[in-house]
């Protein structure tokens, strides 16, 4: 190992305490899409603190920053933070199952968890920057903050927009999500393409028929069944999409269609006809001829819909999102510092609080109750073969993620680290909850951001001194990238952010969740 790897290195290793404590203060924020306010500004803060130069609200995303540092001539590397939480999700860091103090459990919770996958990039940047002052290394180092992954948000609207030009590399890291994807690199198989899109319905002139059923001067009295309304619209086109979602397309490879309820119009008006309901629809597919199909289908059932219920509507783009180009070359450098650095290993924190879960679910605590998979290596070829036994062989792409939108830009590396997840007993689930939770504890999440720091790190350091190596990925991406059909960006719409996100409030009763708490989510409280 290179004594500025080893500077790196320890940094990570000495300033755990620190960023510990910043992942924590992340994880409990728990904001969720295009509303990340408090943790982006907690990002920007730290990094001016740092020295770099940041451009706060990039892209015409008030959540999103560009940040720039540089101590001379040399390559210019990217990482990138992500701080989304899931609505739905809220969960106090220990070990039973109740939402953060005061909140609703409707309120949003970090399930990947993307607290983790920001600090470990940040201190991976970090670290790295300490070793290049340290050891004279020259070069420029770009940290990105991408809010609104969890609808593939802002990456398209950041490479339309140019934030990606002029680099030299990019690093994407993720915590394990599924097998077998832990402490391992994308090879070959990347994630595919994805559209989101709402579909706005409003009601500006109801139907009519109903006025001269009273002869009386309000045509939607109490006593007179409303007009149908924007509410009704969204039902159509969910119900209508349901019973044609299975024939949009062959039940071939691996596609989603999922959809979400944004908004809905006087809700507390019960005679009179809403006004104004949203839906999202959002389709993750192996290919772009796939999404265009299915859209074409929700387009039109949006249509009828609104005709049956004398609404007009509206489509608004969220995310049109690339698929992504693989990069054996940045996997190969990156998965020799994964080794390097070491499997994420659990102490006897951790692993009292994973025992100390699973008697609260009733089962007899194990000895060594982290999944093996945790603490072991798996190289990039290896997985890839794996996951191609669980697909068919004509697709080329697979999951979601909108860090595919970076990989035209520069050549990208895709690695996973272990987060903390729980051996089950035969037959047995562990409800959602445990996972967010053990995203929370410090004890079993911290390994997570120490591996990923330090694979970050060397990573980082290797591009910037070894000039070959960046060479061979550099000319790798130029070749994958013009033997493609479709360089360009795909986003052509305003960044999607004047939408009814469910976010936090400011009340008399202090911050609250948009849902307020009820007396069942304080009957969960210890």
């Amino acid at each position: 190992m290179t004594d500025a790897k080893s500077t790196a290195f320890d940094w990570v290793t000495h300033n755990h305490p620190h960023w510990s404590a910043w992942n924590a203060h992340i994880w409990d924020l728990a904001e969720t899409a295009w509303r990340e306010y408090r943790s982006s500004q907690w990002y920007v803060e730290k990094l001016r603190a740092e020295g770099f130069t940041v451009e706060q609200g990039s892209g015409g995303m008030p959540t999103a920053f560009s940040a720039t540092w540089s101590n001379g001539p040399g390559p210019t590397i990217m990482a990138y933070a992500e701080y989304d939480a899931v609505p739905g999700n809220c969960q106090i860091a220990d070990t039973y199952r109740a939402p953060r103090k005061g909140l609703s459990r409707f309120a949003g919770g970090h399930t990947d968890p993307h607290s983790a996958l920001g600090m470990g990039s940040l201190v991976g940047t970090l670290a790295a920057k300490a070793a290049m002052q340290q050891h004279g290394i020259t070069g420029t180092l770009r940290f990105m903050g991408e809010p609104a992954e969890k609808v593939r948000g802002s990456k398209p609207i950041h490479a339309a927009r140019g934030y990606y030009n002029g680099l030299d590399a990019i690093i994407s890291f993720h915590p394990f999500y599924m097998m077998p994807y832990c402490n391992t690199a994308r090879w070959d198989t990347h994630c595919g393409p994805y559209y989101a899109a709402i579909y706005e319905f409003l009601c500006e002139t109801p139907e009519t028929w109903l006025a001269d059923a009273q002869g009386g001067p309000i045509p939607a009295a109490h006593t007179s069944a409303r007009a149908p309304g924007a509410n009704d619209a969204v039902v159509a086109m969910y119900t209508l999409s349901k019973m044609m979602r299975d024939h949009m397309l062959p039940h071939t490879g691996t596609w989603t269609l999922n959809e979400t309820i944004l908004a809905s119009g006087q809700a507390t008006a019960d005679n009179l006809a809403a006004q104004m309901a949203m839906i999202m629809f959002a389709a993750r597919c192996p290919d772009v001829a796939m999404l265009k199909n299915i859209y074409d289908v929700l387009d039109r059932n949006a249509a009828a819909a609104a005709l049956a219920s004398h609404c007009t509507v509206k489509r608004h783009w969220v995310s049109k999102s690339k698929p992504g180009l693989a990069n054996h070359a940045m996997a190969e450098i990156t998965y020799r510092n994964l080794w390097k650095a070491g499997a994420p290993s659990y102490g006897a924190e951790a692993v009292q609080a994973a025992r100390a879960i699973q008697k609260e679910l009733g089962l007899t605590p194990m000895d060594n109750p982290y999944a093996d998979e945790l603490s072991e290596l798996i190289e990039p070829q290896e997985a890839e073969r794996r996951i191609r036994q669980t697909i068919p062989a004509w697709q080329t792409h697979y999951t979601s993620d909108d860090y595919t939108d970076m990989t035209w830009f520069a050549p990208t590396v895709r690695f996973y680290i272990a987060r903390p997840v729980l051996k089950a007993p035969p037959g047995f689930a562990y409800p959602d909850w445990v996972m967010n939770a053990l995203g929370g504890i410090p004890a079993s999440i911290d390994p997570t951001i120490m591996t990923a720091g330090k694979t970050i790190a060397g990573t980082i350091l290797d591009l910037m001194t070894d000039r070959n190596a960046l060479a061979r990925a550099q000319e790798e991406f130029r070749a994958r990238k013009t033997a493609s059909a479709d360089p360009a960006p795909w986003c052509d719409y305003e960044p999607p952010i004047d939408f009814p996100w469910p976010e936090y409030v400011e009340t008399p009763r202090g911050r609250a969740w948009w849902i307020p708490a009820t007396a069942d989510d304080r009957a969960l409280e210890r």
